[in-house]
């Protein structure tokens, strides 16, 4: 049998007790599969990899090594909420990797997408690598794999995972999520009890904010990224769209515009808005979004996020425009 085939008679995951069943079962799998070996991860807090955590952590324990790396490209408060989940609630044996510096330098001058995704993918992959050979006796490598992974592998863009390890490090893969669809794994996590907002956080791209910092990635125009994102989920968190609207973010375009402030001419960047509605990303929908939540979210973004003086709403379907702007 195909292991990456999902058997057609497998019953979708949909409430509490079909998540309690799935994660019986692949406790037993995971155990058998590694015995008293031990398991890396890399942990980057998005859904999939923090259920396999959560999972792998149930299952075998301490036997889990998960490996966080800070690349400096995650939104705002995230990896200390990846620290404060599984290192202090779920006492995960977790590496915690500062690489911000690293990966910005990297990145110094670069402003081709696709040249910047595949810098991200290398770098995390070198970071991860240089973490998996100062450990002892790691035989597996667990992913956070999903479904629609399998069924889209050679895609539009260039996939950021672990799959490019160089081949002396010979892992066997713990993939105990690959049959399942991304719904399906939030009802895993919920089960499993990780936090709603880790749970249902949004598609994030594995590059982060390193795709809407467009063009070449300057320290100061990513932090505003950073700000005018949080900015929005926290408005559209108060205002009833959190979990309503499928992904919503902002991105800050490599240009300037004129704008004044205190009777005095400015320049500065523009932030776009983007909030989408899709079933299955590849076709999507602009979210009607109040005006006046817009207006007040614009008088916040140009108000508190240094270096910016204009706010833009992307009103583009996909197609012919795709859910991100690179």
């Amino acid at each position: 049998m195909d292991q990456n085939k999902r058997p057609e008679n497998m019953e979708r995951i949909t409430t509490p007790q079909l998540a309690e069943a799935f994660i019986a079962q692949q406790i037993e799998a995971v155990r058998a599969q590694v015995g008293d070996k031990k398991v890396l991860l890399a942990l980057s807090g998005g859904v999939d990899s923090s259920v396999v955590a959560a999972l792998l952590i149930k299952a075998i324990g301490k036997q889990l090594v998960c490996v966080h790396v800070n690349h400096g490209l995650l939104r705002k408060g995230e990896p200390e909420q990846v620290v404060k989940v599984f290192r202090d609630e779920m006492d995960a044996n977790l590496i915690y990797v500062d690489a911000v510096d690293r990966f910005l330098d990297k990145l110094a001058g670069v402003s081709e997408p696709e040249r910047k995704r595949k810098i991200i993918g290398a770098e995390f992959i070198r970071v991860f690598e240089e973490e998996a050979r100062k450990l002892e006796g790691i035989e597996f490598l667990a992913q956070g794999t999903i479904y629609p992974d399998i069924l889209e592998s050679g895609g539009v863009k260039a996939h950021h995972n672990v799959g490019g390890l160089p081949e002396d490090l010979k892992f066997e893969l713990v993939e105990p999520v690959r049959l399942l669809f991304k719904d399906e794994v939030r009802v895993v996590g919920k089960a499993l009890g990780l936090p709603d907002n880790m749970v249902y956080r949004q598609p994030f791209p594995g590059p982060g904010l390193g795709v809407r910092c467009l063009g070449a990635i300057t320290r100061d125009r990513l932090e505003a990224v950073r700000e005018s994102d949080a900015i929005l989920r926290e408005e559209f968190a108060k205002n009833g769209l959190e979990g309503k609207v499928w992904q919503y973010f902002t991105a800050i375009p490599d240009f300037k515009s004129v704008g004044v402030k205190d009777d005095k001419r400015t320049e500065a960047w523009p932030v776009i808005i983007r909030a989408v509605n899709t079933k299955d990303a590849m076709t999507a929908t602009v979210e009607d979004v109040p005006f006046a939540l817009l207006q007040h979210i614009t008088q916040r973004i140009t108000s508190e996020v240094p270096g910016v003086n204009r706010v833009l709403y992307d009103l583009t379907p996909k197609p012919c425009g795709t859910i991100e702007w690179e």
